[in-house]
């Protein structure tokens, strides 16, 4: 195992361990990091002496903080389709997680946002810590959640979801528990006893049992006490009467959500919103991705990702400019462009709907 490597792979017991490792970078997921990733499932999965995969990242500040967005924005400036390429492999690798036949065992402490949410929500047992904080923030970079982030947010409960996705909140983990973004809480300081026991494991029940063994009540989240005016304003139908309807609802809660909200990108507004109900009709993960895919493409050749990344991470000013700059002037197509489909650019991981 070389130390530098993206992604350091070893095992203990019968558990192999996969680690994030770009710890300056919070562990931002690249290319290259992507497909070592898919290499070592495949190898877990066909390994008869490997009865689960530990998920982690290098550091103290969290698993993985999401994408390189910094380099898709250079990609898009150039011109180029490094990303859509980057994004092909990481989607297929967010369904291959998913069905993964043995328990992965993601380690969700610290910070866990976008990819990050990809490379772990999707996965059978997702531990939680008092140190997580876990979201989905592509709205304010004017870009769309992906890696199967609209299939979770709209699964969540009532309207959880759609609050989630269109103002990027990040979540702790009570929170995450009640969304279906995790399944376990583990104090921090139990962690490094938990990964211990796995060790001992040697059969995937063994490991469930031992995550459950170890497993605690949460600290108190916060979407529990404001589900009622979340499930109420999130359920209209445009992202212009849901302002509306938090603005007038009285709770400062709802009055903040609108005001975050009115931060954000336009257009990645609208085509979010669609593209998580959509997600709840598509039903599966699969169709979901091949989605994503098609907005993620869309949304790539479009103006506010590469102005969203510069004004939060480059310049860091916080002062896009979007382009619509107002929700009123993001027409039905514009929205419609992003699902159109891309020929024989699919990513195909569904098959097509039959017409007729």
């Amino acid at each position: 195992m070389n130390h530098e490597d993206p992604v350091l792979l070893h095992t203990e017991g019968r558990v192999r361990h996969l680690t994030l490792n770009r710890p300056r970078a919070l562990n931002a997921l690249d290319h290259a990091m992507v497909r070592l990733m898919a290499d070592a499932l495949d190898a877990a999965g066909s390994d008869e002496a490997v009865v689960a995969v530990l998920l982690t990242g290098a550091g103290e500040r969290g698993l993985c903080a999401g994408g390189d967005i910094r380099a898709v924005r250079d990609d898009a400036l150039a011109g180029g389709t490094a990303s859509l390429d980057f994004w092909r492999d990481e989607y297929l690798l967010n369904a291959r997680i998913a069905r993964f036949p043995k328990p992965y065992v993601a380690l969700m402490d610290g910070i866990v946002m976008g990819g990050g949410v990809g490379v772990s929500a999707h996965g059978s047992v997702r531990i939680v810590t008092e140190r997580s904080r876990i979201a989905m923030p592509e709205t304010g970079i004017g870009f769309v959640p992906d890696v199967g982030g609209t299939y979770l947010l709209g699964a969540a409960p009532g309207e959880l979801g759609t609050h989630l996705a269109l103002t990027g909140e990040a979540v702790g983990a009570a929170d995450a528990l009640l969304c279906g973004l995790a399944d376990h809480f583990v104090p921090a300081e139990g962690l490094a006893a938990l990964v211990a026991a796995l060790a001992e494991c040697t059969t995937p029940e063994a490991v469930t049992a031992t995550v459950e063994d170890h497993a605690r009540p949460a600290p108190g989240g916060e979407l529990a006490a404001h589900r009622a005016w979340i499930d109420s304003c999130y359920a209209a139908d445009t992202v212009e009467e849901i302002l509306d309807r938090l603005a007038g609802h009285g709770d400062p809660a709802a009055e903040r959500a609108a005001a975050t909200i009115l931060a954000k990108a336009p257009t990645s507004l609208k085509v979010t919103l669609e593209a998580v109900r959509r997600a709840r009709r598509l039903g599966g993960l699969e169709a979901v991705l091949d989605q994503e895919y098609r907005v993620s493409t869309a949304a790539f050749a479009g103006p506010d990702l590469v102005e969203g990344v510069r004004a939060q991470i480059v310049d860091k000013d916080r002062d896009p400019r979007w382009h619509p700059a107002e929700l009123a002037q993001v027409t039905a197509e514009d929205v419609a462009r992003h699902f159109a489909p891309l020929g024989d650019r699919e990513l195909g991981l569904a098959p097509l709907p039959v017409s007729g």
